[in-house]
């Protein structure tokens, strides 16, 4: 069940504690990590678990941040707002929230993608089918309808859709553990480096910190957090804890999940099935019902997941509209601008739905997102730290991290797939060239 309300029903103290904790776990707890625990596992080997708790790490350092911005400044604005507190209305502003939009214009196309590729294993068909791509676009399309019916859908859950999907994953990795044999006298093997097999490049410490790129995709939804600041009961307070009680409760469930999927796949196994891993985790172990009921949960999160991710891009890039940081044409649509933006989001989403497989989608969108952290970072840091009372040795230590996981994802990319990362620069810099002739055309036309 999701919650529903109006564009204009924010209310001051309407979310509490375990409310924005709910809001959070069911947000970050969508796609990556039924899409992308295999793609892990083709960085980091058998350190898919110390993966996920890397990337848990920088979500945490890069969230101190976003928390000290929402206390100064609580508002429903997001990411948006921030860039504007941080660096005013301009080109870096606009550009950097528009890698953010455009990440989560991504996260549509990969929450797409894998509803379609765990649907048809209920029917034992490849992610190579070209039905992949056509139920994804059915699911755009769902998610599009229901936005704009006559009440808009937010990227806030009640805490039990969250709990069922935490339930849900939980008690396939006991079950797939149990019926494996795991023991806890296992773990340091499985937390050992070992022999990488040969489809994963040799030098395996340089693919763990490419892989936590990748795993912090399954945790930078804490943003939706920061950006109802403005709803959170004592959101001074609040904020922080729902972020970090949030990150806790799906580390230890992603470290379970990698433990599962592990015991029941060997690491060769899991990147051959990296588009639907946890469902081929599944089969060996615990039979065909339990594919059904990873198919079930995986379709239950990309379906609620995509309905209020689909609301959450729309409103910012509606603000940024507003704004006049991006440029917006009605093109004959009557309504409000955020209307006239799910239409856009809708075809592009399909479009990259259609051109892109998981593993490209998954690899600009965390390029994208990082990219936009380092600057929103650097810009706190160096612009409005102590407006904010924040400490630089932790914005810092923010930024080491993501400049590492990027610089590592990146080296890495250009060995395996160098024409996904010539795509992802060259959109970047048209998004900061497109922004400044825009911005410079619309003052002068001011």
């Amino acid at each position: 069940m999701v919650i529903v309300m109006g564009q204009k029903d924010y209310k001051k103290g309407s979310i509490t504690l375990w409310g924005a904790v709910g809001m959070g776990t069911g947000v970050m707890l969508g796609a990556a990590i039924f899409a992308v625990i295999g793609q892990v596992a083709q960085l980091a080997g058998n350190l898919m678990a110390v993966a996920y708790v890397g990337g848990a790490i920088i979500a945490t350092f890069s969230a101190y941040t976003y928390v000290k911005m929402s206390n100064s400044y609580p508002s429903a604005g997001g990411i948006g707002m921030f860039f504007v507190k941080t660096y005013g209305k301009g080109t870096i502003t606009a550009s950097s929230a528009l890698l953010m939009a455009f990440s989560m214009v991504l996260s549509q196309s990969l929450i797409a993608r894998t509803f379609g590729t765990y649907t048809l294993q209920l029917f034992n068909i490849g992610p190579e089918s070209g039905l992949v791509p056509a139920l994804g676009v059915g699911l755009l399309i769902f998610a599009f309808l229901v936005n704009i019916s006559k009440n808009y859908i937010i990227e806030t859950f009640t805490s039990t859709i969250s709990v069922v999907k935490i339930v849900g994953l939980a008690i396939f990795s006991f079950a797939a553990l149990m019926a494996a044999g795991f023991s806890l006298g296992a773990l340091p093997q499985t937390f050992s480096l070992g022999v990488a097999p040969p489809t994963i490049p040799a030098k395996q410490g340089l693919g763990l910190a490419a892989s936590f790129a990748l795993a912090l995709l399954s945790f930078k939804g804490f943003t939706t957090i920061t950006n109802s600041g403005a709803e959170i009961v004592e959101p001074h307070k609040n904020i922080g804890r729902a972020i970090i009680i949030s990150i806790a409760i799906l580390t230890v469930l992603y470290v379970f999940i990698t433990l599962a999927v592990s015991s029941s796949l060997s690491v060769p196994e899991i990147i051959a099935a990296k588009d639907y891993a946890l469902a081929a985790a599944a089969s060996p172990t615990l039979g065909i019902y339990g594919l059904w009921f990873t198919v079930g949960i995986a379709i239950l999160s990309t379906v609620t997941v995509c309905i209020g991710s689909l609301f959450a891009v729309s409103r910012l890039t509606a603000m940024l509209s507003k704004m006049k940081l991006i440029p917006h044409s009605h093109l004959g649509m009557k309504g409000r601008v955020q209307k006239h933006m799910l239409v856009y989001l809708l075809i592009i989403s399909s479009i990259l739905t259609i051109l892109f497989d998981l593993s490209r989608i998954a690899s600009i969108g965390a390029i994208f997102y990082l990219v936009m952290d380092i600057i929103f970072q650097w810009g706190v840091l160096r612009r409005i730290r102590k407006d904010i009372n924040a400490r630089a040795s932790i914005i810092t230590g923010s930024i080491v991290l993501n400049i590492i996981a990027l610089s590592a994802f990146v080296w890495m990319k250009v060995q395996m797939d160098i024409f996904i990362v010539l795509v992802a620069v060259l959109f970047i810099a048209a998004i900061f060239i497109g922004e400044q002739y825009f911005l410079k055309s619309y003052l002068s036309k001011e």
